[in-house]
């Protein structure tokens, strides 16, 4: 009788367990964008009636505005995002806080720094880049310096970048420049990190907020304490092996500059001096910019296999207004460049994806629907008629946005959008981080 040799069945058995897994995550790859761990609205929700929101209040601290938008209303608890705009000054800070929701960041103007404090995450850290064969000719520069880049975590954005914010991550933002930052931040409380009531809730790390949680029309709190405010002194000062006087400091009791303080003579970082590794692969980005998506997944390793991205070194922004990477163009009607998990990994980790739409004089987008997402829409130039069907045919929104106003269409509801004479340019915020839309006209229905 036969006998098998046992390195021969090790090797049938390794690769059969090979094959299966690698067939279960092409299956949970494919079936991802499908499916979504986002919590549905508790409540029984009508869309009978859209409307166009612009904020409602605007609070003034120290060096720049809060500006808030009505999220009492049916739309915003129905599907579940909170917004916010921002205005920070040259010279302003947004001090450091976090909140019970993933939140996306589109930059309207200006430009800054942020940095965001992942948990268990040096405060430092050492990375590694090839460089081009221009910088290792450079002479009187040693080996080390050539390869190895110490620097803080702080991430510089400008305008027309998209920042992730995963819940619970605290982050800071400062103005460096010469012109107010104007930022655009939806919050996804349904999201599955938000295991708190569907509010949006920012904890802040220092100062005074006096704008509180105003949030909800029934939930007014002035002059809201850092999260140190609470402990008392002597417990705050053992705990953090700091004096009195200090603790006291940290919990800020008399300070009414809000969250958005101004430093008088401006802020002073550890700046990582190696920005051209950032420059360079977004050169390359762009010159690959026409290739075929397979040619493309080979060059960026869009699969994601645990390798691509450690959660310290992750990237929290994206630009999504170079024109070179649109990944729909026309040259009559316009462009769109869409951001989601694949292009932007931390997108697969807040859950949410965004897209921006630049359209020229009276283009016309054909009519879609959103998949699997909530969109919401912010106009960031120009005018859009927009008209929006839901389920029984019937129009729920039937109007003009202009810039600085929002609509939020929920998913499934069928959508037309025409730029006015003057051309329109949005950005929608979807609740998916692979978020898709189904044309009903165009090479792509």
């Amino acid at each position: 009788m036969a006998t098998i040799k046992f390195p021969i069945v090790f090797s049938v058995v390794c690769l059969f367990l090979l094959c299966n897994g690698s067939l279960a995550q092409l299956l949970s790859q494919s079936t991802s964008q499908w499916q979504s761990s986002r919590r549905g609205s508790p409540r029984e929700c009508r869309f009978d009636r859209l409307q166009a929101f612009e904020p409602i209040r605007t609070v003034r601290s120290q060096a720049g505005t809060t500006e808030f938008f009505d999220v009492s209303n049916e739309l915003f608890q129905c599907t579940g995002v909170s917004v916010v705009r921002r205005v920070i000054e040259p010279r302003g800070l947004l001090l450091p806080h976090y909140s019970n929701g993933a939140t996306l960041v589109y930059v309207i103007q200006g430009r800054g720094i942020t940095g965001p404090t992942f948990p268990g995450c040096p405060e430092t850290y050492q990375q590694q880049f090839q460089q081009s064969e221009q910088d290792q000719q450079l002479e009187g520069q040693s080996q080390s310096h050539k390869f190895r880049d110490e620097h803080q975590k702080i991430h510089r954005f400008q305008q027309g970048d998209v920042v992730a914010l995963p819940a619970g991550v605290a982050h800071w933002c400062y103005n460096d420049g010469d012109a107010p930052i104007v930022a655009i931040y939806v919050t996804d409380i349904y999201n599955s990190a938000n295991q708190l009531d569907p509010r949006h809730r920012d904890f802040f790390l220092a100062g005074n907020n006096k704008i509180g949680q105003q949030l909800y029309r029934y939930e007014a709190r002035d002059n809201s304490k850092n999260v140190f405010g609470g402990f008392s002194v002597e417990l705050l000062s053992e705990a953090l092996g700091i004096s009195s006087g200090v603790a006291r400091q940290l919990q800020c009791q008399n300070d009414q500059r809000g969250e958005i303080v101004r430093v008088e003579h401006g802020l002073s970082l550890l700046q990582p001096y190696a920005s051209l590794q950032e420059q360079q692969q977004e050169q390359v980005q762009s010159r690959d910019y026409g290739q075929t998506q397979y040619q493309q997944k080979q060059l960026q390793g869009s699969c994601s296999n645990g390798l691509d991205e450690t959660f310290c070194t992750m990237r929290v922004r994206q630009n999504i207004d170079n024109p070179n990477l649109a990944d729909t163009y026309n040259p009559r009607a316009g462009r769109i460049t869409y951001l989601n998990g694949q292009k932007f990994p931390i997108l697969n980790l807040v859950q949410m994806s965004a897209v921006k739409v630049n359209l020229y004089q009276n283009a016309l987008l054909s009519p879609f629907w959103n998949i699997n997402a909530h969109s919401v829409v912010y106009i960031t130039q120009g005018r859009a008629r927009v008209q929006v069907v839901n389920n029984n045919g019937k129009t729920v929104f039937d109007g003009e946005l202009r810039r600085g106003q929002l609509l939020i269409i929920p998913q499934h509801h069928v959508v037309i959008k025409k730029a006015q004479r003057e051309g329109c340019s949005y950005i929608a915020l979807k609740t998916n981080p692979d978020s898709m839309v189904s044309h009903m006209a165009g090479k792509n229905s």
